[in-house]
């Protein structure tokens, strides 16, 4: 997966810098581990269940700098597309449109154009996942007490990327040829939130259309 959408996608266009896990540390052992399914063609249902003995946390933690990376490498590849004139609303079609808060300089409810909307979004999330106090690093450090609460919100947000992707600029996708990808991907994600109980049915609704099953 990861190397089919390199090569499909210009690396050159990836939204913002990976975050990647540090060599020898039980999270890159983990997310080899997750890769090494991903890549052998294991049934995605099982892939993203939690290995015995593992810490869901660690398992969180490793799939959402993951999804994090693969999300901003595919906005990255239509990101010229996405415009304040083409996309004046961050929206999925017309029945659902995301506001953006963060209580620093949007303390409610705001309507954006999608690309500002996008800054914004990846800006948080680096912020969340490079805090030590939130993503820990080092062996031994607790996780957070709200740590999946605040993975919850990161993957709801990421969510609406995909939608606005595939409701918006999916034409983009395919005449890169990058749509199988694009699918395998979200369904990864799909299968993820779901496995894991990370984010609400109802904020799945926007893709019920993009078939996940198979």
């Amino acid at each position: 997966m990861s190397i089919a959408l390199k090569q499909v996608f210009n690396k050159d266009k990836t939204f913002r810098p990976k975050r990647k896990f540090e060599p020898g540390t039980q999270r890159f052992e983990l997310h080899k581990r997750a890769q090494a399914s991903l890549n052998s063609g294991v049934d995605l249902k099982a892939a993203v269940q939690l290995p015995s003995g593992e810490d869901q946390n660690d398992w969180v933690a490793v799939h959402v700098v993951d999804f994090f990376n693969r999300i901003n490498l595919i906005y990255g590849t239509i990101c010229e597309f996405c415009t304040e004139q083409t996309c004046p609303v961050m929206s999925g079609g017309p029945k659902y449109e995301y506001r953006w808060q963060d209580d620093l300089k949007y303390k409610k409810p705001t309507a954006l154009p999608a690309p500002q909307y996008m800054n914004l979004l990846m800006d948080w999330i680096e912020v969340q996942i490079n805090n030590e106090d939130i993503f820990p690093t080092c062996v031994g450090v607790p996780f957070p007490r709200n740590f999946l609460q605040i993975c919850k919100k990161i993957l709801c947000r990421l969510f609406r990327v995909f939608v606005h992707v595939y409701i918006h600029h999916f034409d983009r996708v395919i005449v890169m040829g990058a749509e199988a990808h694009v699918n395998t991907c979200y369904k990864h994600f799909y299968y993820f939130v779901t496995e894991m109980n990370l984010i609400d049915r109802k904020e799945l609704e926007p893709l019920v259309s993009v078939p996940v099953q198979g």
